[in-house]
C-alpha cells in the first residue's frame, strides 16, 4: 500500500456500452481494465470523475443510492437495463467537498443525478460484483486544464485510507476518426499524440513544474485537437495527476476502435 491515501487511475472507458457488448474492438480495453484491477489492491471506495458530467463548478453526488443513467443513445434495448446496483457513499461525498472547499473551489452537491456509462461501464468490467461504494465528481463547464490538476490537489487533501480517484474518459476520442474511412494519416496522428502522453505522464525523470505545464499546455502537444476536439475526455487525467503530482507508476497501452489509447496508474 502507497504512504498516499488515495490512489489515481485515469482509463478510456469505450464508446458507450459497446465495451460490455462483446465489440471486437474493445477486446483489449476490457482485458485491460480487468487487468488493472486484478493488479491494484482493492479500493475500500472509489471517487469517479467522468467525462460525461459537466458543471459550473466542482459539483459532488451525494445520494446514498444513484440511479444508473444510460446517457447514450442508438444501441439495443437491452443496454437500457444494463444493472450495476452500487452504493452511493454520502459520507465520502461530504468529505470530498471539503477538500475542495479548503482548495477555495466552492463546490455544490447534487443529490439527483444517476451514475453515468462513465462510471457503470469500466466499473461493471473492472469489479462485477458492485459491492464497492462509489461518489461521482463533476468536471467544469470551463475545461480550464489547470483548474482540473488544482481539483485533484484538493483532493490529494483526502484523509480517508484507501479510496482510488477514478478518471474515465478516453486518452484519444475523435469520433469521427473512430468510425470513418480508415486513413494512415489519421494513426500517424494518434499515435504522435499518444507518445507525448506516455512521454508526459511516464517520463519519471522530469521535472514536476515542467510536466504539469505540458499537461496545462496539453492543446500545443502534436495533433492534440485533433485527437481532442472537445477536451472533456481528457481533462479526467489532469485531475488524476493533480492528486498525485508525480510520474504514473504504470501505463498501459491498447488498441481500441482501431486506435491507440491508454491509461495511467499513480500507486
Amino acid at each position: 500500500m502507497s504512504e498516499r491515501s488515495l490512489r489515481s487511475l485515469y482509463i478510456s472507458h469505450g464508446g458507450g456500452p459497446l465495451p460490455l457488448m462483446g465489440d471486437p474492438a474493445h477486446m483489449e480495453l476490457v482485458a485491460t481494465l480487468k487487468q488493472l484491477a486484478a493488479n491494484m489492491p482493492r479500493p475500500e471506495a472509489i471517487i469517479v470523475v467522468s467525462a460525461h458530467w459537466e458543471a459550473d463548478v466542482a459539483t459532488v453526488l451525494e445520494a446514498s443510492a444513484p440511479p444508473l443513467y444510460y446517457d447514450y443513445s442508438g444501441f439495443p434495448p437491452e443496454t437500457y437495463s444494463i444493472s450495476y446496483p452500487v452504493a452511493g457513499h454520502p459520507e465520502l461525498a461530504a468529505e470530498v467537498r471539503q477538500c475542495l472547499a479548503a482548495e477555495g473551489l466552492a463546490p455544490a452537491a447534487d443529490s439527483e443525478r444517476g451514475f453515468d456509462h462513465g462510471l457503470f461501464i469500466p466499473l461493471k468490467i473492472m469489479y462485477p460484483d458492485a459491492s464497492i461504494p462509489c461518489i461521482q465528481l463533476s468536471l467544469l463547464r470551463s475545461m480550464d486544464p489547470a483548474a482540473h490538476i488544482r481539483m485533484g490537489k484538493a483532493l490529494a487533501r483526502l484523509e480517508r485510507p484507501n479510496v482510488l480517484l477514478l478518471g474515465s474518459g478516453s486518452s484519444f476520442h475523435n469520433l469521427q476518426a473512430y468510425f470513418g474511412k480508415p486513413d494512415p494519416d489519421i494513426y500517424q496522428r494518434n499515435q504522435a499524440f499518444e507518445n507525448w502522453l506516455v512521454e508526459t505522464l511516464g517520463e519519471q525523470s522530469m521535472d514536476e513544474t515542467e510536466r504539469e505545464q505540458r499537461l496545462v499546455q496539453w492543446s500545443t502537444a502534436p495533433h492534440a485537437r485533433y485527437c481532442h476536439p472537445r477536451e472533456e475526455h481528457l481533462l479526467p487525467l489532469h485531475v488524476c495527476y493533480g492528486a498525485s503530482a508525480s510520474a504514473a507508476s504504470a501505463v498501459y497501452r491498447f488498441n481500441m476502435l482501431r486506435m491507440l489509447g491508454s491509461c495511467y496508474y499513480w500507486e
